[in-house]
Parts: structure tokens; C-alpha cells; sequence
């Protein structure tokens, strides 16, 4: 069996008195869409945060593709990609640009085409980013985090404040970014894109891992335990009514 990708063990983070991580373990596999889950203060983003070197932890290890983040963050940086919940970005550059720039950053000649290509951004290679819709700045967020041809790749709630059309179409760009043999490891709210998009879901509240399985798996565990919803459930979701009456495609100007 290869390796895991990402092998956090003992992973401990306070902030004072505030323990925000306690003691967590987790490992992704290589290609794997992988998510972590839980209310807001569930220590999700600072466990992100200190995987990718962008925050110390008191104790605990932390491997990226066999490279330890204490001792060797800048390896580290150069074999991951991260999208945060919100960006900057220069807005007196066009995309094109911007790619260009980031990828002197990593002393890489970067083919923005084939980035914005990659995230369905093609069109929008000489606008600024002010010019994009809230889907494309996400979209364009991305294609900002795959410069450096990650290894893996860190999403941030990416689909926050997204309407159903550009949520759906940011679940496929997803998809095709694994299937190019990358890693994603992703934060989300929302259950139905954990069970759309992710093999492995690890569900946090105060600081620790209390669940860690496919969601299906997790999913019948509770049916087992004799859990019934108390409402009937329809086979059909109010989104997927929307949907129906406005089409799937994006409307983006």
C-alpha cells in the first residue's frame, strides 16, 4: 500500500487557555477527495492552517508526502496549493497576469491559458478580477492555487455564497482536479457537496475528531442506531426545483 499523502498525528493548537485543536489524527490518501466538517469554531480551519505552515502548534507531527512541516515548511509549501475562504489579488492586472506573476513566485514560467482553461476561465483572460462574478473569483482562486502544479490542494469552503448554478459547476471543476491525479482536501457547511464530492469525511466539534469514515458509511451507521427523520423525506430537494426552472448553466456576465 503507497503512503498516505497526509499524515497528521497528535495535532495540538491553543490560543491561550483556548485549545482550538485537540489531539487530532488523520490521514489522506494520494488522489483522495477528502473532507472535514463541523460548526463554525470546530478548530476546521486552524487544523488546515497548520498543515500548511501558515500557523505553529504547540505539539503533535504533521507529513506532507513524507515531508515533516516543522522542519521543512518551505518543501512543504512548494507541494501544496491553498485556496482561502476570501483572497486579494492586485487589481491592476488582469488574470493572465496575475498567473504570470504568481508563477515567478515559485521561479515557474506558467501557461495562465492552460490554468484558466483548467477552471473554465478562458474568456476571462484579459479581465480584472474586480470584473468577475463571485463564481469566477472562486474559480479564478483556484486556478491562483494550481501555479505551482500541487501535490495537494487545500479548499476553504470554496462554494460559500455561491448561488446553486456556480455551486454545482465548482463541484465539477473539483472533480476534474482529482481526476488529474491530485489530492483535495476541503472545509464545507454544507452536507450534500461532502456527499457529492468527498471519499472520506472527518467531522470536528471542539477541537476533535469525533467521526472519520466515507459519508455513506457514516450515513448508515445512524440509520443502524434506529435514527427516523421526523419529517418524510422528498425525493426531491427545493434546489434541485430551482435548478429545474432556471437550468443548470452558469449565468455569469
Amino acid at each position: 500500500m503507497p503512503s498516505p499523502v497526509l499524515h497528521v498525528r497528535d495535532l495540538s493548537k491553543k490560543y491561550g487557555d483556548l485549545v482550538a485543536v485537540d489531539g487530532v489524527s488523520f490521514d489522506v490518501e494520494r488522489e483522495e477527495v477528502f473532507g472535514i466538517l463541523g460548526p463554525n469554531g470546530a478548530g476546521k480551519t486552524t487544523t488546515l492552517e497548520c498543515i500548511e505552515t501558515l500557523r505553529p502548534f504547540e505539539a503533535g507531527e504533521i507529513l506532507l508526502d513524507g515531508v515533516d512541516v516543522r522542519v521543512n515548511p518551505q518543501e512543504v509549501k512548494r507541494r501544496i496549493g491553498v485556496q482561502l475562504q476570501s483572497s486579494s489579488f492586485f487589481d491592476k492586472l488582469d488574470l493572465s497576469e496575475l498567473l504570470s506573476l504568481f508563477g515567478e513566485l515559485y521561479s515557474r514560467r506558467v501557461d495562465a491559458v492552460r490554468l484558466l482553461e483548467e477552471v473554465e476561465l478562458e474568456d476571462k483572460a484579459r479581465s480584472r478580477v474586480g470584473e468577475l462574478s463571485g463564481g469566477q473569483k472562486q474559480r479564478f482562486s483556484i486556478a491562483a492555487a494550481l501555479v505551482n502544479d500541487p501535490l495537494v490542494l487545500f479548499l476553504d469552503e470554496p462554494t460559500t455564497g455561491l448561488d446553486p448554478q456556480a455551486r454545482r459547476h465548482l463541484w465539477g471543476v473539483v472533480r476534474k482536479i482529482r481526476s488529474e491525479g491530485k489530492t483535495v482536501v476541503l472545509t464545507t457547511h454544507y452536507m450534500d457537496e461532502a456527499e457529492v464530492l468527498c471519499d472520506r469525511v472527518a467531522i470536528m466539534d471542539h477541537g476533535k475528531i469525533i467521526a472519520l469514515d466515507p459519508p455513506q458509511v457514516l450515513v448508515q451507521r445512524l440509520l443502524s442506531g434506529g435514527f427516523k427523520r421526523e419529517r418524510v423525506q422528498h425525493q426531491a430537494s427545493l434546489e434541485d426545483v430551482f435548478l429545474d426552472l432556471t437550468g443548470h448553466s452558469l449565468r455569469e456576465e
